[in-house]
């Protein structure tokens, strides 16, 4: 049985961002960070020549919409991406909610594009997401909803064990598998575990990790079959728990990255030894392009070239 993994590498625009997950370990506060540049990008760009990766995922803290500075930001993410596309690489984006008019500017530069959905639990609100303005779930479902009329294959996910509730699990995957019907355009679903870091202020004790197989097959039985169940192999403490997952129904690995920017604690295996890892029980990973065949139909002409 196969299992796909993207060979990937993460280019942050910044990590500023307006919210304050108390979970986060990624952020920091609105002008302290000074953005990539281009140059800094095309000196990235030309080293990871030749080594094999595929996916350049724009991956970016959120500057506030209303915001003077929001327009340069997405302007520097378009040429980012635009940039990524000319050295021969396919830009995956997640840059928090955009607008209409935004998602229709980035799906030009990109062959997929991505928001967790993290969850629906209302609760989050006066909890860890007390002061995160764009974790409002109508928010990320309109995101979501927009992807699909905009056709982007888009990637979408939950956070487990962030204060929500377990109910909370089964009706986020159902809102999830409500829009796939609808528009046809998720291509896999993260199922994220909470995972402590060192510069976060959240004071929960994480996602108890022997359940995630038992979400797994949760989101088995809701998701239509053409999604794909996505975990980080980084976030999964032993080789056991992995091939468990795997059985459970997850095919797919998300990017393998020199560095797991929202879990920077949380390393990957090598690639040899995660093979050898699951070779040992059958399963054979291969690597993937950041689209998923099926998907390919919905991209422009010039992007469709350049796969």
């Amino acid at each position: 049985m196969q299992i796909t993994y993207s060979p990937a590498y993460t280019i942050v625009p910044t990590y500023e961002c307006f919210n304050r997950c108390t979970y986060c370990n990624f952020r920091v506060d609105p002008g302290t960070d000074s953005w990539m540049t281009i140059d800094r990008a095309t000196q990235i760009l030309t080293d990871l020549q030749g080594t094999g990766i595929c996916e350049i995922l724009i991956l970016s803290g959120e500057v506030h919409p209303h915001s003077a500075r929001r327009q340069a930001w997405i302007d520097r993410i378009y040429e980012l991406c635009n940039l990524a596309l000319e050295f021969g690489f396919l830009p995956h984006t997640n840059a928090g909610p955009l607008s209409f008019i935004e998602m229709e500017r980035l799906a030009k530069v990109n062959v997929s594009m991505g928001l967790m959905l993290e969850s629906l639990d209302p609760i989050l609100l006066q909890g860890v997401h007390r002061h995160a303005p764009s974790k409002i779930p109508a928010i990320r479902l309109a995101q979501l909803e927009w992807a699909g009329r905009l056709q982007i294959p888009f990637t979408t996910g939950l956070l487990l064990g962030i204060g929500e509730s377990d109910r909370d699990w089964e009706i986020s995957l159902q809102a999830i598998a409500d829009l796939h019907d609808r528009w046809g355009h998720i291509q896999e679903v993260i199922l994220q575990p909470y995972s402590p870091g060192r510069q976060e202020s959240f004071a929960g004790l994480g996602f108890d990790i022997t359940k995630l197989p038992t979400v797994i097959e949760l989101a088995k039985s809701i998701l239509p079959a053409q999604i794909t169940i996505q975990i980080p192999p980084n976030l999964i403490p032993t080789s056991d728990l992995l091939l468990a997952c795997l059985t459970a129904g997850a095919r797919d690995l998300g990017g393998i990255v020199p560095k797991d920017e929202v879990n920077p604690d949380y390393h990957h295996l090598q690639l040899s030894e995660l093979t050898t890892i699951l070779a040992q029980a059958g399963w054979d990973l291969q690597p993937r392009l950041p689209v998923y065949p099926d998907y390919q139909h919905y991209l422009p002409d010039n992007l469709s070239r350049r796969l």
